[in-house]
């Protein structure tokens, strides 16, 4: 990705304050999990409904974001860093969906620059795969049951391996 691309990226992560956080709780792998306790995330900032995921402050901003950052960036969720793209499983496939502009700005963005969105589609899969490899098939099924309206389907990836 060219710099003055990444920058104008990073430009608009900011100045629209992590609005893709609210109200999330992104799935947290085990190996995860552990990334962010050593590197001095309390064991409270984490839940388990159905999955391991973060908890949310009362105003249903990520536990992790202070002054409208994320606290832990270089080493965030997966999902997090596969952000705007999301997903859902099947039996067969993972489904990955592109957020609509209302909720990311960045997606403009990825749509002007078929570099960048590339470059992001990579990078997201390799983590949601990541993730969704060591999911159990009851955490897959709460995460599937939440409603992610304002979204794309843009692509179905094969599951590697037979594993619900």
């Amino acid at each position: 990705m060219k710099e003055s691309t990444r920058s104008r990226a990073e430009t608009l992560c900011l100045s629209c304050g992590g609005h893709c956080c609210d109200g999330a709780h992104p799935p947290i792998s085990n190996d995860r999990y552990w990334q962010l306790v050593s590197a001095g995330i309390s064991k409270s900032c984490f839940e388990y409904e159905g999955y391991l995921r973060l908890r949310t402050h009362k105003d249903d901003t990520c536990i992790l974001m202070k002054n409208n950052k994320c606290t832990c960036h270089t080493i965030k969720p997966e999902t997090c860093r596969a952000g705007p793209f999301t997903f859902d499983v099947t039996e067969k496939s993972i489904r990955i969906f592109l957020k609509h502009p209302s909720i990311c700005p960045l997606v403009t963005l990825l749509r002007e620059d078929t570099e960048m969105y590339h470059d992001q589609f990579d990078h997201a899969t390799d983590h949601i795969g990541t993730l969704v490899a060591g999911l159990s098939n009851e955490e897959i099924t709460a995460i599937n049951a939440i409603d992610e309206p304002d979204t794309d389907l843009v692509a179905e990836i094969p599951m590697e391996r037979n594993r619900l």
